[in-house]
């Protein structure tokens, strides 16, 4: 492979999203409001206004009764008051799940683009009759989502971080953020899974003959990520660092499988006639 193409690739497609002010607030506003504006509105609410939704303790009890085996679910009941709980609880065991949708959407957005964008430009045609393999294409189409999708998320889990630490540190004494599950979620899960759906995306616009087409078959991974939540929040499927490390091996190995599939299936002539 031709790593200087590849970079090449990947800069000039990572050029056209940072020069386009409409592509970058469509990228940084979700994670601003994930990062930055929910928990500041929520953890104000909890600490400053009387609990009155059942749902809340409920959602609380349903985390408990996942964690009776665990050390967390020990320190949770040893907090001084529901309050304490609930934010604990949504921040370490439900946000989580939520925050890789910042990722997810990011790389959809920006991977959706990749070869459709090509295609309603006109400028396919000069790819694929550069010298350049359709693997070296590919990979560096992945690049340029993957390089700022991962940016901001983590750029987002600072800001996110920031704002839990300094409004709970005197409410609970001690650091409630980051926990082994944020970690493990933040440098290992959330990585694999912005790269399949990159993956995912990417070859997907590349045989779809324009946006609107490649964004609803590429939105189906949002729904794993809506399931996950909806796991916890009923107690029916509680993260752990374990888990989750298993889970972002399995999705390494799917991201494997696929990059060999797309580079396989999809030649010169498939991209080309999909441009016409």
């Amino acid at each position: 492979m031709n790593n200087k193409l590849i970079w090449l690739i990947a800069s000039k497609d990572i050029k056209a999203i940072t020069s386009s002010t409409q592509v970058w607030l469509g990228l940084v506003l979700l994670p601003f409001i994930f990062s930055v504006i929910f928990p500041l509105v929520f953890i104000l609410l909890i600490k400053n206004f009387p609990l009155s939704s059942p749902e809340l303790t409920d959602l609380v009890n349903n985390v408990l009764n996942g964690l009776k085996e665990a050390n967390s679910g020990g320190l949770i009941n040893s907090l001084p008051s529901m309050k304490h709980q609930i934010i604990y609880v949504v921040v370490n065991y439900l946000l989580g799940s939520i925050f890789l949708l910042i990722p997810s959407l990011n790389a959809m957005m920006i991977s959706l683009h990749s070869f459709v964008g090509e295609k309603e430009r006109r400028t396919l045609e000069t790819l694929l009759f550069s010298p350049i393999t359709v693997k070296e294409l590919f990979i560096g189409k992945v690049l340029a989502a993957f390089i700022p999708s991962i940016a901001i998320t983590w750029v987002s889990f600072f800001l996110f971080g920031l704002i839990t630490i300094s409004m709970t540190y005197e409410m609970f004494g001690f650091l409630i953020f980051p926990n082994a599950n944020w970690l493990i979620l933040m440098l290992w899960v959330a990585p694999m899974i912005t790269i399949l759906t990159i993956l995912v995306n990417v070859f997907v616009s590349a045989r779809s003959k324009g946006f609107q087409e490649a964004q609803q078959l590429g939105g189906i991974l949002i729904l794993p990520i809506m399931g996950l939540f909806i796991g916890q929040a009923t107690g029916f499927l509680i993260i752990n660092p374990m888990l989750l490390t298993l889970i972002g091996v399995v999705i390494s190995l799917i991201n494997f499988i696929l990059l060999k599939v797309m580079t396989k299936y999809n030649d010169r002539n498939t991209l080309f006639e999909k441009q016409i």
